[in-house]
């Protein structure tokens, strides 16, 4: 089996991670805070299987994104689609899937 694929430790817990220093917390990489969540999420739905997970997880991902995006450029599109390395026309129209305008 892949390394990359091996189960994260999800006893580490999100508070556990909170309390790091910031130069430790920067050595985690946000893929681990995701894999995480989904392993709690798992952990929390037993033995049933969600649907569209897919979909899921990336509307639940992308719209802390943006308001974060947003707000660190101080509701800027230009520079808020700069940072994310889309066009502006993309990020107004995820802004507007949200209701972020």
């Amino acid at each position: 089996m892949d390394s990359d694929f091996l189960p994260f430790d999800a006893s580490i817990g999100a508070n556990v991670v909170k309390n790091l220093p910031a130069k430790e917390r920067r050595k985690r990489p946000l893929c681990s805070c995701i894999q995480t969540s989904l392993d709690f999420y798992f952990q929390d739905m037993e033995d049933h299987l969600p649907e569209n997970l897919y979909q899921l997880v990336m509307s639940e991902v992308e719209l802390p994104l943006l308001k974060t995006v947003m707000h660190r450029a101080q509701g800027n599109q230009t520079k808020a689609a700069a940072i994310l390395g889309i066009n502006r026309s993309t990020l107004r129209k995820k802004l507007e899937q949200y209701n972020l305008t």
